[in-house]
């Protein structure tokens, strides 16, 4: 990800309702605990203050290894909060289980009420309908090769992948090889055509190859009772199970 594009989406983290409302509830510890420090006892106050050290040291260990290891910065933030509402959830539960309680309760209602900012740009893909997909792969008039995400925003792991689908498609589209995007979360009556389930949106994002017209492969796949097999998502298994680096030499080759 480009520096300028790694800006411009943190600026839109800072500026979402999601982030935002995080943002004030751990900030929020630092009046709290100034407050109330002349009320705990100097026991209390110095068992705490060793807690705060140690979920200080954890939590940067843990962000440094997440942002390291992860490939979006989506997985970061998104891995970042958990932990970081575990460790001030724990902390105020040292100075009064009713803080821990209300933080908790804070939390949820955040939850409930916004969702984390999905990757917004599609690269080289195109956002399609289930019946422009579907005429694109009658008429076979366009590309050979269609690859083709099925998602649905409102599931966590739709929004951490969200921005392996138009990076490939930037490296990898060419004439023979297009890429689209489905969201079954706007046209859920669609999945059923294609092969998915929506028993559990947990399934998603399903990618799927067509050739003219006709499904080569998808991942995850089905076995032969058409449970999904799980797996994890990443830019390099998606590149490997669909063979991207040949289909672009073909291309490159005249195939």
């Amino acid at each position: 990800m480009s520096s300028t594009s790694t800006a411009r989406w943190l600026n839109r983290m800072a500026s979402d309702q999601y982030c935002l409302l995080h943002i004030l509830a751990f900030f929020s510890y630092i009046p709290i605990r100034c407050s109330t420090s002349h009320l705990l006892l100097p026991s209390r106050s110095s068992l705490l203050f060793k807690r705060e050290i140690q979920a200080v040291i954890a939590f940067s260990v843990i962000a440094a290894v997440k942002t390291v290891r992860a490939e979006t910065w989506q997985t970061v933030v998104s891995d970042s909060l958990f932990f970081a509402k575990i460790f001030l959830t724990a902390l105020a539960l040292v100075m009064d289980y009713h803080l821990a309680l209300w933080y908790a309760l804070v939390f949820i209602v955040i939850h409930i009420l916004t969702q984390q900012p999905p990757y917004e740009g599609l690269g080289n893909s195109i956002q399609l309908t289930p019946l422009q997909l579907e005429a694109l792969l009658t008429e076979g008039n366009t590309s050979r090769f269609w690859l083709v995400e099925f998602r649905a925003l409102s599931t966590s792991t739709c929004i951490c992948t969200s921005s392996f689908f138009p990076e490939l498609s930037i490296t990898y589209s060419n004439k023979n090889l297009s890429f689209g995007v489905v969201d079954l979360g706007l046209f859920p009556n669609a999945a059923e055509k294609f092969g998915i389930s929506l028993a559990s949106l947990n399934q998603l994002p399903v990618y799927i190859l067509f050739e003219n017209g006709t499904e080569v492969t998808r991942f995850p796949e089905l076995d032969f009772q058409g449970t999904v097999f799980s797996s994890s998502i990443t830019k390099k298994i998606l590149c490997e199970h669909f063979e991207l680096d040949k289909h672009l030499l073909d291309y490159i080759n005249g195939k």
